[in-house]
């Protein structure tokens, strides 16, 4: 074969070979020789011990047990070849030590053959294949030369293998890096960095290398002016760039380049190397590789997997710069995203241009809820009609970005990016498919102070001012600042303290009577959540509640709390009191997916009649995901729990939406029972409210009630229940005991 030849043959490579033209003698094998017997070691080192496999002389290492090779080996991880006794310390100890070094060490390169001197004692085939063992001999039949041939052949295929594995490595460092320049640098640098690995990957420095691709503006079918080099290096460097293959001097490189073009494959030569791509759609090239010796079976084999993830990364370049060209905007709304309003800001507080600056968050209350109610697609067309109003309505140096599910951005002067405005421009009715869309919206700023320095920052302080202005109720809005900043770190530390209580048991349950009217005779209680602090402070529901919500913590907390006063109305029926317990479940509990496994796994587990429980809900929980709502209502339902509807009054209840629940009872919020009396406005709802009960056939009970003179207004209504100071506040279960035992005397 002349030097000239490029079939694709591969050449065996004698290892021999090597060790020629060396200036420094090379490194010895290291055989270990593991075997209880002395004289097994000796005669193996006196076979050997003038023996040269591949070039290389051998040095030996000594182990009489299992025990001590296992220690050699975790601290020796360049042996080459083990010749390993089966029988030692116990009849399996040889391979018991063979499935430690291959699944315990991880050491899959090192060659193994077993020895024996009792014939009986062969490994079974699947021992052999599943340890990777090289050969099996009884001590008998290895003879000097026999003895020679084995390790030869053992270290040959270490030798391959070792060479394989580092070969492995570099190809996988050779595709990171591919991965990197085209993602962040484009072609040239993708160039560049073929040329480089392709180096790496065959341990020689970068001379003569050339890379060659069809030049996309050439409408040419002439192949010498129809490509144009890409990169180069070494002897080569001169037509680093933009040079057409016609134009290269060199006539033996521009001939086999022309060569592998035309056979549309990787061609090799004696001490060199056309690597051909394939790019479907930006066109094949070619890189000219001068290897400077001849390339073993396992160099071409990896070169040609080389090639095929470049031609892959190559025909992806394209795509990968329409990505980078998109990765700043938002395909629903078409804004710019959270990254390319940071980008923009920290480019204008490098220039110093955010005098009178401000940075607004835009979020739509209660968007989940509207999602639940109406799919997807309504919320979509949500987010893009208001994207198209703030952007419509503010100036264009105004920018503006969608930077979370539900929550726009805008930076600008304090004159346009303020309340006002901003709700001013939001307070007409989106237009949705023909209808309209009243959207109520959270907002939270921060003016830019010159000392700023990160975008990223910008928005962090201006997610905490929306999240202050969102924890006091919707269509609120809040301007970040050092106290709202340590307000939000208080309510991270509450948070970690409610955790840290809940853990220590320092949260307990209180019950409050719930009594007919007029009479007052119990009907049931309610169970309230409280905190108390190792010091003995209390913490206010509506303080930690909200946090727990917001956290998710709710959700074991609520089935803590249903467990224990199930539990408290089991002593309750036990002590003859068989009354209603009310249990309060948040939002967050009533959509969470294990709900209603949840109250069936409770009520199992303490026994409890399903009749006798009663999930009080909000208002607000029932009007929204009225599908999810309903059905899972429907299965409290059918179990014989009863529902009741918290606060009723305070929402925005549809009443034909309120006739179809079938929900037990109307609880009267406390703020209508203190208006009765006092002339307030609403003092007329709760009368209302019970005239409403009474027509759907459900239960109407006043929360707040303190004076005789409610009792008896409530009662001249036809109101059926009350709970309230009046008849008693919330108290652990031992004086519920007691008050109920007061009752009953």
């Amino acid at each position: 074969m002349s030097v000239d030849d490029d079939s694709l043959d591969f050449i065996e490579e004698s290892g021999e070979d090597s060790a020629v033209g060396r200036d420094r003698p090379l490194p010895p094998w290291r055989i270990l020789i593991v075997d209880d017997d002395e004289d097994v070691h000796q005669s193996t080192v006196f076979a050997l011990r003038d023996a040269l496999i591949l070039g290389r002389p051998i040095e030996f290492l000594h182990s009489h047990s299992a025990s001590e090779a296992m220690q050699l080996l975790e601290q020796a991880s360049d042996i080459a070849l083990i010749l390993l006794d089966v029988v030692m310390e116990t009849d399996d100890a040889g391979l018991t030590l063979i499935g430690h070094i291959r699944e315990g060490l991880g050491l899959s390169s090192v060659r193994i053959i077993l020895r024996t001197g009792q014939p009986g004692y062969a490994p079974d085939v699947e021992a052999i294949t599943r340890y990777d063992i090289n050969d099996y001999k009884t001590k008998a039949e290895l003879s000097r030369s026999r003895l020679f041939t084995a390790a030869t052949a053992a270290i040959r295929s270490y030798d391959q293998i070792t060479h394989l594995e580092a070969s492995r490595r570099g190809l996988e460092y050779i595709v990171d890096s591919t991965n990197h320049f085209v993602a962040d640098q484009g072609l040239p640098a993708f160039a560049t960095s073929v040329i480089g690995q392709v180096s790496a990957l065959l341990g020689s420095e970068a001379n003569g290398l050339l890379l060659v691709r069809r030049n996309a503006e050439s409408e040419s079918v002439n192949a010498e002016q129809d490509y144009v080099t890409l990169a180069a290096a070494g002897r080569l460097n001169e037509y680093a760039k933009g040079v057409v293959l016609g134009a290269i001097s060199d006539h033996d490189v521009r001939g086999r380049l022309l060569d592998a073009l035309d056979a549309k494959r990787i061609t090799f030569g004696a001490d060199w190397a056309v690597l051909y791509f394939y790019s479907r759609n930006s066109g094949d090239f070619v890189a000219y590789v001068q290897t400077g010796r001849q390339l073993r079976e396992v160099d071409r084999h990896l070169l040609g997997v080389f090639c095929a993830n470049v031609s892959i990364r190559a025909d992806n370049i394209d795509l990968v710069s329409k990505l980078r060209e998109t990765a700043y905007e938002d395909r629903l709304t078409c804004l710019p995203n959270r990254m390319a309003m940071i980008e923009d800001m920290e480019n204008r507080l490098q220039r110093g241009w955010v005098k009178g600056m401000v940075v607004a968050l835009v979020d739509i209350d209660q968007f989940s809820e509207m999602i639940d109610i109406l799919g997807y697609r309504y919320g979509d067309r949500i987010l893009f009609e208001m994207s198209r109003r703030l952007r419509g309505s503010l100036p264009t140096d105004v920018f503006v970005a969608r930077v979370g599910s539900d929550v726009f951005g805008i930076f600008g002067t304090e004159d346009v990016a303020n309340p006002a405005l901003l709700r001013e421009i939001l307070s007409d009715p989106l237009v949705i498919d023909d209808g309209a869309q009243t959207v109520s919206i959270s907002l939270g700023f921060v003016r830019v102070a010159e000392d700023m320095q990160s975008g990223a920052d910008l928005l962090r302080y201006a997610a905490i001012a929306l999240k202050r202005a969102k924890a006091e109720g919707v269509g609120r809005e809040s301007y970040y600042t050092p106290e709202v900043a340590i307000e939000t770190r208080e309510r991270v530390r509450m948070l970690q303290d409610l955790r840290m209580a809940f853990s220590n048991d320092r949260l307990f349950v209180v019950f409050q009577p719930q009594v007919e009217l007029p009479s007052g005779r119990p009907l049931g209680v309610e169970a309230l959540l409280r905190w108390r602090t190792e010091e003995g402070k209390f913490i206010p529901p509506d303080k930690f509640i909200p946090v727990a919500e917001q956290s998710g913590l709710i959700v074991s907390l609520g089935a803590w709390v249903l467990r224990t006063s199930l539990n408290t109305l089991n002593d309750l029926i036990s002590a003859g009191y068989p009354l209603r317990m009310a249990v309060n479940v948040s939002a967050i509990q009533f959509r969470h997916p294990g709900f209603l496994d949840m109250v069936d796994r409770v009520l199992a587990e303490t026994g409890t009649p399903p009749n006798l429980l009663e999930l009080e809900i909000t208002e607000s929980v029932a009007m929204f995901g009225q599908a999810d709502f309903e059905s899972r209502l429907v299965a409290l339902r059918a179990r014989g729990i009863g529902v009741a509807i918290d606060d009723f009054g305070t929402g925005f209840s549809s009443l034909s939406y309120l006739d179809r629940l079938g929900a037990s009872c109307l609880k009267i919020d406390r703020s209508f029972v203190l208006a009765l009396h006092s002339g307030r406005p609403g003092a007329r709802i709760a009368e209302m409210v019970i005239g409403l009960g009474g027509r759907l056939g459900m239960r109407v009970l006043a929360e707040g009630v303190e004076t005789p003179e409610q009792v008896d207004l409530l009662s001249e209504m036809g109101c059926d229940e009350a709970q309230g100071w009046f008849y008693g506040k919330g108290v652990v279960q031992e004086e519920l005991m007691q008050w109920l035992e007061q009752k009953r005397s």
